[in-house]
């Protein structure tokens, strides 16, 4: 039983780490898909915690009955050997875009609020990660289990801030111009490529582990806690809209406001929660190159995190609202046949 539950939470704090990544642990994510969208954002973030806590866990179940090695055997038992392969090398180019997201935000949190050059953010993050991967997956379970619990201790003190501050309702009042269909297909578009780009770091995860319950148990408290940490986030950057969105960082600019002390923990949160995801899907991308070519696997990590480096030149604003829209555009096909697909009915371990 202890070791169930041991695993629950490893399963959940990776789900939320892998999640929680540079657009949404900045607040960028939250402003682009739920809160330019007014009071409707509160019904579009639970429909995309049901659909977290559903496909997350169907998505390890999956990988788990396929054996798969890594998400290209995801994609090749949804779409086909020969159109899976197609998919896996888009979702390589993806995970590159969104790699250089992670990176440029880290470089912008050095920036905005450390005082520090930009560049001098990236190289540091670059370093870290190389050091972290050549640990592997236990590297991944460990750093999200401290990281994670204190992200969602500190997401509750902001939430209890918004609350007694004058402001503190206004996502109940706020409005949206946008038409009703653009308002629902933005929860589809950005359910679709979180978990697109989770199953870097899920289908492994979920591969290894045999206990289907614990699967299920963990994607459900993953899968509410990314609700949870959604819905904070967008009612703490409601009650300082629209000035918020002058801040590349958004959160980083509601922490100013809590007193030193809290800002400087609460960014530090933020990078570790942009570096969680950023080894995540770095780990992932080594994975399926690894079935591809013969390549030392830490050469094969210093090229990837030299690929993002180059990448994170643009820009972490640009980034996000030019990619991630994109990028979700194009996994509303696989989130389709993530829904139609069927797992196989087994009894649960004990």
């Amino acid at each position: 039983m202890r070791g169930r539950v041991l695993r629950v939470l490893q399963i959940g704090f990776t789900y939320m780490g892998t999640v929680v990544g540079a657009g949404f642990a900045t607040g960028q994510e939250i402003l682009q898909f739920f809160t330019r969208y007014g009071h409707w954002a509160v019904l579009t973030i639970v429909l995309a915690t049901a659909m977290f806590i559903w496909l997350g866990g169907k998505m390890m179940l999956l990988a788990g009955e396929i054996g798969a090695k890594s998400y290209e055997d995801l994609n090749k038992a949804l779409f086909g050997p020969a159109v899976g392969q197609l998919v896996s090398y888009f979702m390589l180019v993806v995970l590159l875009g969104v790699n250089a997201v992670m990176l440029a935000g880290a470089g912008t949190i050095f920036y905005e609020n450390w005082n520090l050059p930009y560049q001098i953010g990236l190289v540091v993050t670059l370093i870290a990660c190389y050091l972290m991967l050549r640990r592997g997956m236990n590297a991944i379970l460990t750093i999200n289990s401290i990281v994670v619990p204190f992200m969602l201790l500190f997401t509750a003190i902001v939430l209890y801030d918004t609350f007694t501050s004058p402001s503190g309702g206004r996502w109940l009042q706020l409005t949206t111009d946008d038409s009703a269909l653009r308002v629902w297909t933005a929860p589809l578009l950005y359910t679709a490529f979180n978990l697109a780009m989770a199953q870097a770091v899920l289908v492994p995860l979920g591969a290894g582990i045999t206990d289907r319950k614990a699967i299920r148990l963990g994607s459900l408290f993953g899968g509410i806690g990314i609700g949870f940490m959604l819905l904070a986030g967008h009612i703490a950057l409601s009650s300082h809209m629209p000035g918020v969105q002058q801040y590349e960082i958004p959160m980083g600019g509601i922490a100013r406001q809590l007193g030193y002390g809290i800002q400087f923990v609460y960014i530090l949160l933020i990078f570790s929660e942009i570096f969680t995801t950023l080894i995540a899907d770095i780990y992932g991308l080594a994975l399926q190159l690894q079935q591809r070519v013969a390549v030392s696997p830490n050469v094969l990590l210093l090229i990837i995190l030299v690929l993002c480096y180059l990448l994170s030149q643009i820009g972490f604003g640009p980034l996000v609202k030019t990619l991630y829209p994109i990028f979700g555009l194009f996994s509303l096909g696989w989130l389709a046949l993530m829904m139609l697909k069927k797992t196989r009915k087994r009894p649960e371990s004990d």
